[in-house]
């Protein structure tokens, strides 16, 4: 296994502290604060340590306050409801006792029922495409420098872009995106970690869906952008050291907000997990705070 997919496994390993509190380490991905999907990833981990023979099916989060990368976080789980076939619960991220994040987490019993899906869309197959980060590392003279380090080392999930961003002449785009994601290697047979995992990974790429009909990226001066809250629905066992398509739309935005949601695929076809998350994107130098 590599070492920058073995770093992020380390981030999920949660140290219990008793009372269904977890701490879990933090990482730096060199964003201005804590990185979103490792705090859905962590919540995920926390919930399912407490309800062992349920999977996941849906997570609904709120980031609440920016997280501290070089803080440890604190992960209080609330059994809220333990049914026959359906386990409820909530967790909440806590840094220096102040709130981070809150998410309400269902998991459920394997049972059969009625079937349909939405299909995926036709894209090009990932053995055509160019990673991001050789990308990145193609144009690291126009990254600023100090984000250069961060957004070029090595990464523990492999992004393959079917169309190619240029943020150096930025342009206005339809409000859609679709990347290939995969794990750089193989990881254990464990359903648990591969949808905490894809939890991980679902916040790549999203925020910046709602962005593209604008001809707007995060490294922009005076551009404010942050998740506001994000939902993830598993359909299927996941499988993330294979390669899924992730196909990204943004339906709307107003009010300086962004409406962001995506459909994850595997392969072969089947749509594995949806994903929607609102977002801040703001324009500081146009922003005006309102007054009462």
């Amino acid at each position: 296994m590599s070492e920058v997919l073995e770093e992020l496994i380390n981030l999920l390993r949660l140290e219990d502290s008793g009372n269904d509190s977890f701490i879990g380490q933090s990482q730096d991905l060199g964003f201005r604060q804590l990185f979103g999907g490792q705090l859905l990833a962590q919540s995920l981990m926390a919930a399912s340590l407490t309800a062992e023979g349920y999977f996941s099916h849906s997570l609904h989060g709120y980031f609440l306050q920016p997280g501290d990368p070089d803080l440890p976080i604190q992960f209080d789980v609330d059994r809220i409801r333990d049914g026959k076939s359906f386990v409820t619960r909530r967790v909440v991220a806590l840094q220096n006792d102040l709130e981070i994040f809150t998410a309400t987490i269902s998991f459920h019993s394997e049972e059969d029922g009625h079937k349909h899906q939405l299909e995926m869309p036709q894209v090009k197959p990932p053995e055509e495409l160019r990673s991001e980060l050789e990308i990145r590392r193609k144009f690291a003279s126009f990254i600023p420098e100090k984000l250069r380090e961060k957004f070029t080392k090595d990464a523990p999930i492999e992004i393959r872009p079917v169309k190619v961003y240029n943020y150096m002449q930025p342009k206005k785009l339809p409000a859609s995106k679709d990347i290939w994601l995969k794990t750089v290697t193989t990881l254990p047979d464990d359903q648990v970690l591969h949808r905490c995992i894809l939890a991980y990974a679902s916040d790549f790429g999203l925020l910046g869906t709602s962005l593209n009909p604008h001809a707007i990226h995060g490294m922009m001066s005076g551009i404010q952008l942050a998740s506001l809250d994000h939902a993830l629905w598993f359909h299927h066992d996941v499988k993330i050291d294979d390669w899924l398509l992730y196909s990204m739309d943004s339906p709307s935005a107003s009010n300086g907000l962004g409406f962001n949601r995506g459909s994850v695929f595997s392969r072969d076809g089947l749509l594995m997990a949806s994903v929607a998350q609102e977002a801040l994107i703001r324009d500081k130098n146009t922003f005006k705070k309102k007054t009462l």
